[in-house]
């Protein structure tokens, strides 16, 4: 009866050719995709609508500028693309199940290529998306394999192509690369990526269960395969149980949530692929063990014991810890235990996985170039209590927020500005950093606590000392923001006086009172309202008025004019130098020359002005600060027995300088638009730490903090947040050039030497 219910449901699809491109599919398979389809619709916009409180959550976490921008950008991007991934995802999830039907036309699936299988040594971005992704398949399959199965088993007695669990359409290895490619054209970074991809796991991932119950019994309802009987969900056996010590090698509360804690967190299936790999690459660039026959394993409570005496032994806290062998050391010390006890003693195969993989990570860490070498020694001396808390709690490996891993990562990421110092002693930064290592050494046994304990206090410590520079970077940047706003003013003077002086004579008072005094009063005006206001309209009148005032004229309604200008002239002259606080003095002295020059401006005329008397042309001049005339003229023969006064030619530019400023520069060197190192250093964002080389002994270590666009100036601060550095743009292509700049990558330290360990351990499979 159940046969026959098959065959009748079979005979449902129409027949086709194998050349045919497209079979149709059966109605039962259609109503499955359908509801399917719904029910992941409503997933992804229950994803999409949360995305927003999660990415303005982490901004409002973030820890600096550019992080929170890199956040606010990328909930932007998601408001502005959902509808479009959303249509990309499920567009693909149909053409799945339409070429079920195709003699293998079409392509099927590929994300395996990227799974830890096939793993090669690729960017760090793809690395963290591929480790993230088997992650996230590897928890559906240890969960829902069973249903699963008899899903994909139905699938295929309905269907042409043949289908595993890989390939099946509903499958979380099909639905992660549909989600990753959908995803591909927003423009985040690979932190919200990872977000990202999180919130897919939640939201779609998490509910598969449910989706397959729902489709096997669609599919039993329609008569497909109803003997297959739903299994209870089991957990998947993977490489990495711990076997019976699993609660042994774990502490406290941990200890009683066993391996359901793990597969809960996700976090089995990543030591399980770290061991995986190694198991493979024993013997070539991994240490095979060679133990006797009847060689007993040591318990995780001996290890730790093991440990906590190494860890007190002189021999490692004062050694070089580039030179210090963690396993031969553990080695030695279980030779003299089997001696005394008369039995061969090993470490267990789990608790030496880890012993190895600790290694490896401190190997990459103790290698790395962002650190210095003093801190490099202090952080290397964290290996041991680094090691035991990871035979304790196997989440060490795979949960970013983990007390133990977070501190290794916040002590790196406070040293990324620290240089090496003839004082390190005495730094501030330093010694915390040395207090807290010392602390571990002396202190921890086994109780992971003291690593929460120790974070919190390294965190309060590094937020003032954050809080202290950011507000000292904030001042700089306020600093170089005024500077290049007093700088582009002061070309917009430089270029008002060239205009109206270059190729001038005139007299030698008014070139220097324009260039001295009325320059300032223009930079002011200039700064306060811009060169677009009336104010700054008014300052060039009054600078016109003055050179046409003394300058020759032979017209006899100039001396009209003369006489009409003067008064407002000399007083736009002293209200706006007094604004600008010239100094008193100098200003009497120009008044003074500027009178002379007025009055032989009027003896040059010789003819009397008509309808103008001698006496009323000189009223015409009121005193500014009296009843008195302003400008009373002399006798005719004192007047000629005033000097002539000295004339020069303004040949060249007027260059106006800020106090200390030298104008004169090394000529810069010029780059092609299309050169590769222009390229690079517009890559760079404010935020990025970079060492440059400056001789062969000494290297600086700064923090870009601000691009000042007006001028084209880079401003790098130390960790403090002082300015230590200004380049132009092409001056740091120059340095690109020439290798003296190097980015220090701020990536979290222990994830970087993760991705880097999971990579060499993929290239010695594949050697």
């Amino acid at each position: 009866m159940t046969d026959a219910k098959v065959v009748q449901l079979n005979k449902l699809a129409p027949e086709h050719s194998p050349t045919s491109s497209a079979g149709r599919l059966p109605v039962a398979l259609i109503h499955v995709r359908d509801k399917a389809a719904q029910q992941l619709k409503q997933a992804l916009q229950a994803l999409f609508d949360n995305a927003d409180d999660t990415l303005f959550e982490m901004a409002d976490r973030a820890t600096s500028n550019a992080e929170q921008n890199a956040f606010f950008e990328a909930m932007r991007d998601l408001r502005l693309k959902r509808k479009g991934i959303e249509r990309g995802f499920l567009q693909k999830v149909f053409e799945t199940f339409a070429n079920l039907n195709q003699y293998e036309i079409g392509r099927a699936p590929q994300l395996d290529a990227v799974s830890f299988d096939t793993l090669a040594l690729i960017q760090n971005d793809e690395l963290e998306e591929t480790v993230a992704i088997d992650t996230m398949v590897a928890k559906v399959m240890s969960r829902d394999a069973v249903s699963l199965g008899h899903l994909t088993t139905r699938i295929n007695a309905m269907v042409s192509k043949k289908l595993d669990d890989k390939t099946n359409p509903l499958g979380p290895t099909v639905l992660c690369e549909y989600f990753l490619e959908a995803c591909s054209r927003l423009g985040v970074e690979i932190k919200v990526k990872l977000i990202i991809l999180k919130l897919f796991e939640k939201y779609v991932l998490a509910d598969l269960d449910q989706l397959y119950a729902d489709t096997n019994q669609q599919l039993i309802d329609a008569g497909v395969l109803p003997e297959l009987k739903t299994a209870p969900v089991r957990r998947k056996n993977g490489p990495s149980v711990t076997g019976g010590r699993g609660g042994a090698s774990q502490s406290g509360g941990d200890a009683s949530q066993g391996q359901g804690a793990y597969a809960d967190e996700g976090v089995q299936e990543v030591f399980g692929v770290l061991q995986e790999l190694l198991s493979q690459v024993r013997g070539s660039g991994v240490p095979r063990r060679e133990a006797p026959a009847d060689a007993l394993p040591i318990s995780s409570n001996d290890l730790m014991r093991l440990l906590s005496h190494m860890q007190q032994r002189p021999a490692f806290t004062t050694a070089v810890q580039d030179d210090f062998d963690l396993r031969n050391q553990l080695e030695q010390l279980l030779v003299r235990a089997s001696a005394k006890s008369g039995k061969s003693r090993v470490v267990g195969e789990v608790d030496e996985d880890v012993i190895n993989l600790v290694s490896m990570l401190f190997e990459f860490i103790l290698d790395d170039r962002t650190l210095s070498d003093s801190l490099k020694a202090l952080i290397g001396r964290l290996q041991i209590p680094m090691l035991k808390v990871a035979v304790l709690d196997k989440t060490f490996f795979s949960r970013g927020s983990h007390p133990a891993r977070r501190l290794l990562n916040e002590i790196a990421a406070a040293a990324l500005g620290w240089a090496e110092q003839d004082d390190a002693q005495r730094d501030s930064l330093y010694q915390k950093i040395e207090s807290i290592v010392q602390r571990l050494l002396n202190d921890f046994v086994d109780d992971p606590a003291i690593f929460s304990e120790l974070l919190a206090d390294f965190l309060a410590f590094t937020g003032d000392e954050r809080r202290r520079s950011e507000l000292l970077e904030q001042r700089t940047r306020d600093a170089e923001e005024g500077s290049a706003k007093a700088e582009l003013a002061r070309r917009e003077v430089e270029h008002a006086l060239n205009e109206r002086l270059l190729g001038k004579t005139l007299p030698e008072v008014v070139v220097r009172l324009l260039q001295e005094a009325w320059s300032k009063v223009m930079m002011l005006t200039c700064l306060k309202h811009g060169v677009d206001s009336p104010e700054w309209q008014a300052a060039l009148n009054t600078m016109d008025d003055l050179v046409w005032s003394v300058a020759p004229h032979e017209d006899p309604e100039a001396r009209l004019r003369l006489l009409e200008l003067v008064p407002g002239l000399l007083k736009a002259l002293r209200e706006g130098m007094a604004s600008a606080a010239f100094d008193p003095f100098s200003t009497s002295e120009f008044f003074s020359q500027l009178e002379n020059l007025h009055v032989q401006a009027f003896q040059r005329f010789k003819r009397p002005l008509p309808e103008t008397s001698e006496e009323t042309a000189v009223d015409l001049l009121p005193n500014l600060d009296g009843d008195a005339p302003l400008l009373e003229l002399p006798p005719e023969e004192e007047i000629e027995a005033v000097a002539v006064p000295a004339m020069v030619e303004v040949i060249e530019e007027i260059v106006l300088l800020a106090p200390g400023e030298n104008r004169v520069q090394e000529p810069e060197v010029l780059l092609p638009d299309d050169d590769e190192s222009l390229a690079r250093v517009d890559s760079l964002v404010v935020g990025s730490w970079v060492e440059f080389q400056e001789d062969e002994e000494h290297k600086l270590r700064c923090k870009l903090a601000a691009v000042i666009k007006p001028t084209g100036k880079y401003i790098f601060v130390n960790r403090t947040g002082m300015k230590v550095l200004e380049k132009t743009r092409m001056g740091l292509a120059v340095e690109f050039r020439r290798n003296a700049i190097r980015l220090l990558d701020d990536a979290l330290l222990f994830d970087r030497a993760l991705e880097s360990v999971i990579g060499n351990l993929r290239r010695l499979k594949n050697a």
